[in-house]
């Protein structure tokens, strides 16, 4: 008798359902089972508000976890910068699989790279921490550059700039990579300039607690140096007390000589979305060898940032 097929919840744009497939293909080839994709629309696809408006990028992982909760799907998969930094008792983050590009994009007219972009060049962008580190940059480097807040997918983003209403658009270097459309970057911004978001281009698979089965078949897809940054980089996030839609960028990347792995860094920022204040640290310890230590380094990190002033940076904070 076969088994039944497998239902992964996805959310129905079209980055959603290249990096679900990715994934299912993943489980088709570790289970042997069919696979097949639940499309779910959420409150983020459907409302036309700025996300720091509807509650940030929890928004678009509600839905999901709703449908894992009621068993409408066995699992689900969500761009790991979605998902809010608390997990439920009741679902399972069963597998942190490798890592994309974590890196910020540029797309602009003419193929301009980011040192190139005028004077009064328009960048578009809905993340305020993009919008803080653009005008902080643009103030240190006497330079004039107009953030300009922006939604909708990458089509719709880029067209701004196709269609001359923006010089330049950023979006992250793995959404791109997953819709087949890195071609459009026209410069990779470097982290110095440009921290990416807790848990930038990782994915996150989650299945219900108590499907303990499953969640062991999933956990094969992990990868624990990818869980490791991104575990300290959204601890950094939560001891900020700051929502997905705060302007906090951070970056935990692994150092060694060669093949061997030593140290990890976690570097973390926050910033007014204006630009006039950032708080910008980094902190270099051993590898985390267990979630605890990991959340350690990113609370360890946040602390410093509080006691530089980054609480005032936050706007109004989470209660």
């Amino acid at each position: 008798m076969t088994q039944k097929a497998l239902r992964l919840g996805t959310r129905r744009s079209k980055l959603a359902m290249a990096q679900s497939g990715q994934v299912a293909e993943a489980v088709r080839e570790l289970t042997g089972r069919e696979v097949e994709l639940v499309a779910i629309t959420t409150y983020g696809d459907t409302s036309r508000e700025h996300l720091a408006q509807i509650g940030g990028t929890g928004v678009f992982v509600s839905a999901l976890r709703d449908a894992l909760v009621s068993g409408e799907i066995d699992f689900a998969v969500h761009s790991l910068k979605d998902l809010p930094t608390a997990q439920p008792d009741d679902l399972a983050l069963a597998a942190v699989p490798p890592r994309e590009d974590s890196r910020d994009v540029l797309v602009a007219r003419d193929g301009l790279t980011f040192a190139e972009l005028p004077d009064g060049a328009r960048i578009g962008t809905g993340s305020p921490r993009r919008m803080a580190q653009i005008n902080a940059y643009a103030r240190s480097h006497g330079l004039d550059l107009t953030t300009v807040p922006i939604r909708g997918n990458i089509d719709t983003r880029i067209g701004f700039v196709r269609n001359g209403e923006l010089d330049a658009v950023v979006l992250a270097a793995a959404g791109l990579s997953r819709v087949g459309r890195s071609d459009d970057a026209t410069d990779f911004l470097p982290v110095d300039i440009m921290l990416p978001a807790p848990g930038q281009g990782a994915l996150a698979v989650e299945c219900a607690a108590s499907n303990a089965e499953l969640a062991a078949t999933l956990a094969e897809l992990d990868d624990p140096y990818t869980r490791a940054a991104v575990t300290a980089e959204r601890s950094l996030l939560a001891a900020l007390e700051a929502g997905c839609s705060a302007p906090v960028g951070a970056l935990a990347d692994l150092l060694g000589d060669g093949q061997v792995v030593k140290e990890m860094r976690l570097r973390g920022v926050v910033g007014s979305t204006d630009g006039s204040a950032l708080v910008q640290l980094s902190t270099t310890g051993p590898v985390p060898e267990s979630p605890s230590r990991a959340e350690a380094l990113g609370r360890e990190l946040a602390a410093e940032m509080l006691a530089k002033g980054a609480a005032g940076l936050m706007g109004e904070r989470a209660h």
